[in-house]
């Protein structure tokens, strides 16, 4: 039973965190048809980032730990089965991509949306940089939805 709600809440997890970084680009799409409201977008988009999408994120990652040490016993999965590894390496990658590089760049957005404006090449420069980024992240966060769903043999 303890197994199963573990995996119901790192599924909740997952599903909470990419849904939520999806929604980024349609909010982003959008708010091109009403210029005037790209700053409240932007803050939108930080809060999700900040209260739902990296929260979910965080406790995927102590679920999912809890779900390998009890399928350690009883399935005989590990930190070193392959599809396991990758899918922490390329967790690690998005981590870092989220919190290092994609938040920073959505506050540089947000203060140059509200001090340059939305028209200044600058702020046109950030915006598709995090347009690609975002798109880079839900990319990743899909292929290891798929690791941990097919569980492939890598090698």
């Amino acid at each position: 039973m303890l197994y199963s709600i573990l995996l119901w809440v790192h599924i909740l997890c997952a599903i909470t965190a990419l849904g939520a970084n999806i929604t980024y680009f349609p909010w982003l799409f959008r708010v091109g048809k009403n210029p005037q409201s790209i700053a409240f977008t932007l803050h939108t988009i930080k809060m999700m980032d900040d209260w739902i999408a990296n929260p979910a994120y965080i406790l995927a990652l102590f679920t999912g730990d809890a779900l390998i040490r009890y399928a350690e016993a009883s399935d005989g999965f590990s930190y070193t089965t392959p599809w396991i590894l990758t899918s922490l390496v390329l967790y690690a990658v998005v981590a870092v991509l989220g919190l290092f590089v994609y938040s920073p760049l959505l506050k540089k957005q947000i203060k140059l949306v509200n001090s340059v404006g939305a028209d200044a090449p600058e702020y046109k420069r950030m915006a598709n940089y995090g347009l690609y980024l975002g798109f880079a992240i839900v990319a990743i966060t899909v292929l290891i939805t798929f690791m941990m769903a097919v569980k492939p043999l890598l090698w």
